[in-house]
């Protein structure tokens, strides 16, 4: 074993730090090197906005100077963090009135609201640090990406901090290295599904209207999606399991168990067909749950075993079969994992590791791999800041132009459920799904609410 000896140089060769997502941009507009990085943060509690925003305003040249959510409580116990920071409800105002004041954005809020809130903050010449998945609808992708492309000087980052762990910096050294040989398949085991109650989650049970809860901006959270009544387990934090709001534990987990996958291969670019298959029939209100869905990439790449790879989902419990998987009897390193076949062995992955190398029915601990470097620690969150700063860092892995990819591959599994069993050739370049009429129309794009609309962003 040799974990220590070589460097990620000698083990990937000069692609490994563009693999690693470290292109390296300039800094933009009022962001300089040593200078402060000030942040909006919008969507400042919820299920990861206090994380967010507590994490990057300890970065010693960072400081938090705006809080936006339509949630009165939350913003008054955010405010309490930081007193001297500006305040208000709606995102639109915030960067209206307070433009001058932040060079970047924290957006975490549901992820209906996510294209509209990042396109206005590319648009306004401000760094983004989004949360995952980055878009809700499928058009949201083009729309999104385009603005990206649009603004390259501006440092973007998606909320997959799970790239910090060690396993998974190796899983993405030991694919891109091509040691287990051609790849065959790739199978990715969701966990819970979209109904599955709790904290995050709603039981799939369709109450009767509310209020919305007092101090809480139902019409702001809404943002562009239609309007309909507020009811149990849905603005607060259940929303993931709504159809118009989230995307169910697929989309939410896809850029977590996914982005070493796209990382390594770039043949990945979008997949061509889907197929969901699920018992869940109405999903006018809520994702389907017990999904098993199957994603067809086209590779054309010595790297792969065949002409296409298929990528497998499965959530609520559902596992591929060891058998199929070629590993041996044993127990998985998590109920959460994902997996990659290959022509000379299987590597099993769970979120924040272990990671698993099986070849001939054994298994090797994919740490002690020979030839791996050594993975020093960082931070996540503030190889964002230290990049918007300007600051040379090899860290900051998931730029959005990286985790669209992830995010498409999360949204297709969820939303070909409307049509279970049936499959549907996606072509990304046309947004349709060009043997399904009806599926273009359904479950492509929404009609915005009028002020809502994401921003189509011009370069500058």
């Amino acid at each position: 074993m040799h974990k220590h000896t070589i460097t990620r140089r000698d083990f990937l060769g000069t692609t490994a730090a563009l693999g690693a997502g470290a292109v390296m941009f300039p800094a933009f507009g009022r962001t300089r090197r040593d200078t402060t990085l000030r942040v909006l943060s919008i969507g400042v509690i919820g299920t990861i906005g206090g994380s967010d925003r507590k994490i990057i305003g300890e970065h010693p040249d960072a400081e938090i100077v705006g809080l936006c959510d339509v949630d009165a409580r939350a913003l008054a116990e955010a405010g309490q963090d930081h007193p001297d920071a500006f305040t208000c409800a709606d995102y639109r105002e915030a960067f209206d009135k307070y433009g001058d004041r932040f060079d970047g954005v924290i957006v975490s809020t549901p992820d209906h609201s996510h294209c509209a809130i990042m396109t206005m903050a590319l648009a306004r010449n401000k760094h983004v640090y989004g949360q995952k998945p980055l878009v809700q609808q499928l058009e949201e992708l083009t729309i999104l990406d385009n603005a990206v492309k649009a603004k390259p000087k501006l440092v973007t980052q998606t909320g997959a901090q799970r790239i910090e762990s060690a396993d998974r910096r190796a899983a993405y050294d030991i694919l891109k290295s091509g040691v287990l040989g051609r790849v065959i398949e790739m199978h990715v085991s969701f966990g819970n599904g979209a109904l599955a109650g709790g904290y995050y989650f709603a039981d799939g049970t369709l109450g009767d209207p509310i209020e919305p809860p007092e101090g809480f901006d139902y019409d702001l959270w809404l943002n562009g999606a239609e309007h309909e009544p507020c009811r149990p387990q849905m603005v607060q934090r259940q929303w993931r399991s709504w159809w118009h709001y989230g995307g169910g534990q697929i989309a939410d987990w896809v850029v977590h168990l996914t982005d070493v996958l796209f990382y390594a291969f770039p043949e990945l670019t979008s997949p061509t067909q889907v197929c969901t298959r699920t018992p869940t029939r109405d999903v006018s209100h809520f994702h389907a749950d017990r999904v098993s869905s199957t994603l067809t990439y086209e590779v054309n790449s010595d790297r792969f075993a065949n002409s296409t790879c298929n990528m497998y989902f499965y959530d609520t419990g559902l596992k591929p079969d060891r058998a199929q998987l070629r590993i041996g009897e044993g127990d998985w390193p998590d109920q959460i994992f994902t997996a990659v076949v290959c022509e000379g062995g299987t590597l099993v992955l769970a979120p924040s590791g272990p990671i698993e190398v099986w070849r001939e029915g054994k298994m090797t601990p994919g740490l002690e791999m020979p030839g791996l470097p050594s993975y020093e620690k960082f931070n996540h969150w503030h190889a964002w800041v230290d990049k918007a700063l300007g600051k040379d860092t090899p860290h900051l892995w998931a730029p959005f132009a990286k985790c669209i990819r992830c995010t498409e591959a999360g949204l297709l599994a969820v939303k070909a459920a409307k049509y279970p069993g049936q499959v549907l050739d996606w072509d990304r370049k046309s947004l349709a799904f060009t043997n399904h009429d009806e599926a273009t129309r359904t479950i492509v794009r929404r009609a915005y609410r009028k002020g809502f609309e994401p921003v189509v962003v011009s370069g500058s």
